[in-house]
């Protein structure tokens, strides 16, 4: 058995290069999706911009039972965009090192925007796999998250648990994943090195407040979202539909930029449209 709970949070490995594109998309020698390996156990993945320039993080976590897929990316077509393929070579490869029978596979979703569900579909005849739906019904049926969105829940996927935070604002279904095993904080659009698109800000400030009441009392070795926009030049971002970031920041953020967040929120309560800051852009949408 894997002990997921020794050591935890266990540090993991973000001295990576993330692809950012191509100054000419079809000529772009690299492969459709990066796969980047942050422990034995923890895999994340990114869109390759010249595929689609939302370029969404998506994230594979291994337990004993079953693995969890978080967002599915922003293009359907297994052609442009083979998802299903690369995590079914994934999950091969952690078999050959991990053998179990009837090993399992939710595919979840950080929000139901398109550029996080888009290769659902390709999932749709996989054996021994559950797709949960992205609809807040779906979201919170599946998990159990009664009294949405004041209490949070869990997800067990064998003896590495997930802590399941509502996140609306930003989507009415959103969720943030905080991984035990890790302390990776996975926030999707909620924040990230980008822009902060606000559909809800009454909704979205609770979401804040939430999260900050829940890193308080957990271990957090890093926010990842699922986007990086934003160049290397403080509170300056790359217009949207940009297919070549070559000044990108790292993905990771921290508790810091959450207390960042709920300040930035503050100061511009009474305002409406963009608003840079720092390592992001609160984009006001009502």
């Amino acid at each position: 058995m894997i002990d997921f709970l020794r050591g935890a949070p266990v540090a993991g490995r973000l001295d990576v290069v993330w692809h950012a594109g191509w100054p000419s998309p079809k000529h772009d020698p690299a492969p459709e999706i990066q796969v980047h390996a942050y422990t034995e156990h923890t895999v994340i993945l990114r869109q390759n911009k010249s595929v689609h320039y939302e370029a969404p993080f998506l994230f594979l976590l291994f337990g004993e039972d079953r693995a969890l897929l978080l967002d599915t990316g922003a293009t359907a077509d297994p052609s442009h965009f083979p998802l299903r393929e690369t995590v079914d070579r994934l999950v091969e490869r952690w078999l050959e090192r991990h053998p179990r029978p009837d090993y399992a596979l939710v595919v979840a979703h950080t929000h139901g925007h398109g550029d996080h569900v888009a290769a659902d579909g390709q999932f749709a005849d996989r054996p021994r796999t559950t797709v949960v739906g992205p609809s807040l019904d779906e979201v919170t049926e599946y998990f159990g998250l009664a009294d949405w969105p004041h209490r949070t829940g869990e997800l067990d996927l064998g003896g590495r648990v997930l802590d399941l935070i509502p996140g609306p604002g930003h989507h009415r279904a959103a969720l943030v994943f905080h991984d035990r095993h890790t302390g990776l904080l996975l926030t999707g659009d909620s924040l990230y090195p980008g822009r902060l698109y606000i559909e809800d800000r009454a909704a979205y400030s609770a979401t804040v407040d939430r999260l900050l009441d829940f890193c308080a009392t957990r271990p957090v070795r890093h926010v990842l979202g699922c986007h990086i926009e934003m160049t290397g030049t403080e509170g300056r971002d790359y217009p949207v539909g940009t297919t070549h970031q070559p000044d990108e920041p790292p993905l990771q953020l921290s508790t810091d930029h959450l207390r960042a967040l709920r300040e930035a929120l503050d100061e511009t309560s009474a305002l409406h449209g963009s608003h840079p800051r720092g390592s992001f852009v609160l984009v006001y949408r009502d």
